[in-house]
């Protein structure tokens, strides 16, 4: 196993790496929407924390040299089914044509005005 860290995704708050990849797997923890510049939670829209989210997971992809067209499959988590679609809006025009299996799982209130929680996992390009 080999552990990920990069300045370009924020830094853990907790017990935990950014990233693991495993026989050719990228597993990114679940990342939230914060500037990983400033450390800045970024709270203006769900629209705004879907972007920075998946600005966060794509960092650690790629320092794991894999991207986002190599997702696999995304579990998203949100403060409530009614972002449903503003949450797939956003997800989709980032993602375009590449359609990873996906969940989202509804879980409540997240601290300080956070809606969305992003993890993935994707395949190392070779």
């Amino acid at each position: 196993m080999e552990k990920v860290q990069t300045k370009e995704a924020p830094t853990p708050a907790g017990h935990y790496s950014q990233g693991i990849v495993h026989n050719g797997l990228v597993y990114v923890s679940g990342q939230v929407a914060v500037d990983p510049e400033t450390g800045e939670l970024v709270t203006d829209s769900v629209e705004a924390q879907v972007e920075r989210a998946l600005q966060n997971v794509e960092a650690v992809l790629k320092a794991a040299n894999s991207d986002l067209d190599h997702v696999l499959k995304m579990t998203i988590y949100v403060s409530g089914m009614e972002l449903w679609g503003a949450v797939n809006a956003t997800y989709a025009k980032i993602l375009g044509e590449h359609r990873p299996a996906r969940a989202i799982i509804p879980v409540g209130d997240f601290r300080d005005g956070l809606k969305v929680e992003i993890e993935a996992i994707a395949s190392v390009k070779y």
